[in-house]
């Protein structure tokens, strides 16, 4: 009886002690870079051994594809209720832009420690995290294309193209949230406006 009752105990612990490893390591990662936030490091913030980490995770690259993992889900359940609470596709990329960005503005440490691992990504073609934007585009792409065969976006521009304009606005308000002088919710309206207005079904 004694060890079933420990086992849910037990489980709990070790994902308390795996969630705290893993904010530790964003916020170093956000902080010092890449590069910069070894194990030790991380160790040193919660005021626990190297091997406390070691024993939760295999080594840095594990603890990295789980900041990874945690970050895209925790984007998905934030966003996916905003633009599935639409009912049109004007509204419904509306709000997949304010979500984005609403999402890098509440979240910052999480999207600064992932631009740090991109940035290292992109300089060593053999880093195990080098980012796919493919796929975030051709998502965007099939919604904006869907919206378009439905008659609720304007039929003549090309969904590639405008999810790339899209993307590459939203990506560009990653880099400046380091920038306290940034007004990312006066971006995010500027933004959203300008594709409704680039997609939007107009009077011949």
């Amino acid at each position: 009886m004694r060890s079933n009752g420990s086992e849910p105990n037990r489980s709990f612990v070790t994902n308390a002690r795996r969630a705290q490893i893993v904010d530790a390591a964003t916020d170093t990662i956000a902080e010092v870079g890449y590069a910069n936030a070894s194990l030790a490091r991380i160790a040193s913030r919660l005021g626990i051994s190297k091997g406390v980490i070691s024993y939760h995770f295999a080594g840095k690259d594990d603890l990295v594809a789980e900041i990874i993992r945690q970050v895209l889900q925790h984007a998905r359940e934030y966003m996916e209720p905003r633009v599935n609470s639409k009912s049109t596709g004007p509204q419904m990329l509306r709000a997949y832009i304010e979500s984005n960005l609403e999402f890098i503005r509440d979240n910052p440490n999480q999207l600064k420690a992932v631009m740090e691992i991109a940035r290292a990504a992109l300089a060593d073609s053999k880093h195990p995290f080098r980012p796919n934007a493919d796929a975030g585009m051709r998502i965007l792409a099939e919604m904006l294309t869907r919206f378009q065969n439905a008659g609720e976006l304007r039929p003549d521009f090309d969904p590639d193209a405008m999810a790339m304009a899209i993307r590459a606005s939203i990506d560009a308000a990653t880099r400046r949230v380091i920038d306290p002088t940034f007004d990312i919710d006066r971006y995010k309206n500027e933004l959203a406006t300008l594709f409704h207005l680039a997609t939007r079904v107009t009077e011949d």
